[in-house]
């Protein structure tokens, strides 16, 4: 898989979402290089990694399960950090007993019917516009308003975007070859639930600032999932599902932040992150 690699420090992985590509972690990275040898990774079907069939969280884990020993030859299990479908795909990996410590942004699986479709049309419905709007996306992401007009539903604070980076992505998800058959394996993902064994104390925490006491999977992977207030594409209501499915795991609310908190708070992103990887 096409990936991106720095730092040194204990293994971390990082999983992007749905059309997505490995630089959405390029807020946050500066500041975990410090502290763990990263990869981010470029999904099959995504990025610059081609696509090799099957689309669901499964998959994806166990393509990931595959690079990362061959990434990290002397680890046995590694952190894992993912973005809404990569959040599936890092509590996936958790419950595998795969992962090390699991935090998950906005992670697909606690929907319903309805809010799943939603997810799916909406992405797709960006996907259209950006096709339709490519000839003058540079110009319109050039200003403030435009970003807010284009981006709003993604991020909490769409003129924090550099905008180059931001038309990158978009032409990035336009191309993806890999969309349409994983947004297609939506409908059959859900979060196992409690049965999956949560068996570790933790908390719903009102603002993103770290706090004691992660909680974790069964097999003691600390996990913590964290919700962007102002998300549109999972809406927040779903965090109060997951708190349901996985009791003892810390929940943390990322105040005024959209569906990719990434740039809305890179520090507190950084920080959970750590925070989650040092209690395991």
């Amino acid at each position: 898989m096409s990936h991106h690699r720095e730092g040194s420090g204990e293994p971390l992985v990082l999983i992007h979402g749905l059309g997505s590509r490995w630089q959405l972690w390029q807020p946050v990275l500066p500041l975990l290089r410090g502290s763990f040898d990263v990869v981010a990774l470029d999904l099959p079907g995504f990025g610059a990694s081609a696509a090799v069939g099957a689309a669901d969280v499964g998959t994806f884990a166990d393509a990931v399960t595959a690079f990362a020993a061959g990434a990290f030859p002397h680890a046995a299990t590694f952190h894992v950090a993912g973005s809404s479908l990569g959040g599936g795909v890092a509590l996936e990996l958790g419950r595998r007993g795969v992962a090390r410590s699991v935090t998950a942004f906005a992670p697909i699986g606690f929907w319903g019917p309805v809010s799943r479709r939603w997810c799916q049309v909406s992405v797709t419905a960006a996907r259209g516009l950006g096709r339709l709007a490519r000839p003058v996306l540079p110009a319109l992401a050039a200003t403030r308003l435009g970003r807010v007009a284009l981006f709003g539903m993604f991020f909490g604070h769409p003129g924090r975007l550099d905008p180059a980076a931001a038309v990158a992505d978009v032409d990035a998800l336009v191309a993806a070859p890999g969309f349409a058959a994983a947004r297609a394996a939506f409908a059959g993902h859900r979060f196992p639930g409690a049965g999956a064994g949560a068996v570790a104390g933790g908390g719903l925490v009102a603002d993103g600032s770290a706090v004691a006491g992660v909680g974790a999977l069964g097999g003691g992977v600390p996990v913590t999932v964290a919700w962007g207030s102002r998300d549109a594409i999972l809406p927040a209501f779903q965090a109060r599902r997951a708190a349901g499915a996985l009791p003892s795991a810390r929940h943390v609310r990322l105040a005024g932040c959209g569906h990719l908190p990434f740039s809305d708070e890179p520090a507190v992103c950084a920080d959970l992150i750590r925070t989650t990887a040092g209690a395991a």
